[in-house]
């Protein structure tokens, strides 16, 4: 008994001098994503277009030339006139796409070069470029509806909020 008594007491420091310095604490890792910036140049617009900048916009951007001051003057006044402003800016926008003169692209642009079409659209109404689920996503419209003019893509970008903010 007393013998491993002795045994003990040698091996009782050594014991206490590897637990010492076998425990170790344990590290905390933190793992965290780098900043990305997802947001395109241009595409934070954060003011609205009044309803001469939104008509004379739509003007230009269609017809390549400025509003005459008369045809601006009776557009304002309807606009003006009317309590439901998203449902006039609906017809104006209408109206304007059935005038004679406009100059959005013809079918063979929208399905012949299809993307080339997306981007110069995007870059015309929008001031961006498209990103590329925007580009996926109407470059598949197109595939699946072949019959689809540009003057409806043009009617579905000019008639969406983004056109009424700069």
């Amino acid at each position: 008994m007393m013998k491993a008594f002795q045994i003990t007491n040698l091996f009782t420091p050594l014991l206490l001098v590897l637990l010492l310095t076998s425990c170790e604490k344990e590290k905390d890792y933190i793992y965290e994503v780098n900043p990305v910036n997802v947001q395109q140049g241009g595409s934070t617009k954060n003011n609205a277009k009044s309803t001469v900048e939104f008509v004379t916009i739509a003007w230009a951007d269609l017809f390549g030339t400025q509003i005459p001051q008369q045809e601006l003057v009776k557009l304002n006044t309807v606009y003006s006139s009317f309590g439901d402003k998203k449902l006039i800016e609906d017809r104006i926008l209408l109206n304007l796409l059935n005038k004679p003169g406009i100059q959005v692209p013809s079918a063979t642009n929208v399905n012949g070069d299809t993307l080339k079409f997306i981007q110069n659209t995007y870059k015309k109404l929008y001031n961006r470029s498209p990103d590329a689920f925007e580009q996926y996503y109407m470059k598949e419209q197109i595939r699946l509806n072949t019959a689809i003019s540009a003057t409806v893509i043009w009617y579905a970008l000019m008639s969406a909020d983004e056109y009424r903010y700069y």
